[in-house]
């Protein structure tokens, strides 16, 4: 008769973050999640068949607490700007998961509600068809993208630094660029470029011509 199962998806997915947030994408295997937990790797696969889970069940954790609810009577773009604010609450300080999201887009539930949120609202926009679909994609594209910057390569960071030290005479505009950014916060940041992709998706609806 099997042992009873002591764990559960959301213990393990909260080791597994750990090793994640600590170490890196690179470093999550079976191995490192167990020792995480304090186990051996072999009695981890008694909960799951292997890292492709484990990524599953990270992203299902960092998710899993978004509300997707929204005020039906607000204008879309605050709609979309309310989920994709949401969204980089829930990443918050785990970069790593990032690349997780885009993998696992198609086998999360949880991503898969915030996408059917977004689709719902760019429908009661009147976005239909293959609109609708790149309107989607660009969101997403920008989402993801912002995400991954913030943390990886942040206005606050020495990369910032570094390129605001280069000499004017020879890049005059990517160091005085550089040199303003190191003034805008993170918040910011995401919130006016998250503006500029939402004018643009405003702009494409409002043309006339055939529907795409």
């Amino acid at each position: 008769m099997p042992r009873p199962r002591s764990l559960t998806p959301d213990q393990i997915a909260a080791a597994a973050l750990a090793v994640l947030d600590r170490d890196g994408l690179a470093a999550l295997s079976m191995r490192a999640v167990a020792g995480e937990l304090g186990m051996g790797t072999m009695s981890l696969y008694r909960y799951v068949d292997d890292r492709e889970q484990l990524e599953r069940l990270i992203v299902e954790l960092v998710l899993g607490g978004i509300d997707f609810e929204l005020d039906p009577g607000a204008p879309w773009p605050a709609g979309l700007t309310t989920l994709a604010e949401r969204m980089r609450a829930a990443v918050g300080g785990h970069p790593a998961v990032v690349p997780l999201l885009l993998a696992h887009r198609h086998s999360s539930l949880s991503s898969a509600r915030w996408g059917e949120a977004a689709l719902e609202v760019l429908t009661g926009a009147g976005f239909t068809g293959k609109r609708r679909v790149i309107a989607f994609r660009v969101l997403i594209a920008y989402l993801l993208g912002a995400l991954q910057s913030e943390h990886l390569g942040p206005l606050s960071g020495p990369g910032t630094e570094a390129l605001a030290a280069l000499p004017e005479t020879e890049f005059p505009r990517l160091s005085e660029t550089a040199r303003r950014a190191r003034r805008i916060g993170a918040a910011e940041e995401f919130r006016c470029g998250l503006s500029v992709v939402l004018q643009g998706l405003e702009r494409d609806l409002g043309q006339n011509g055939e529907q795409r």
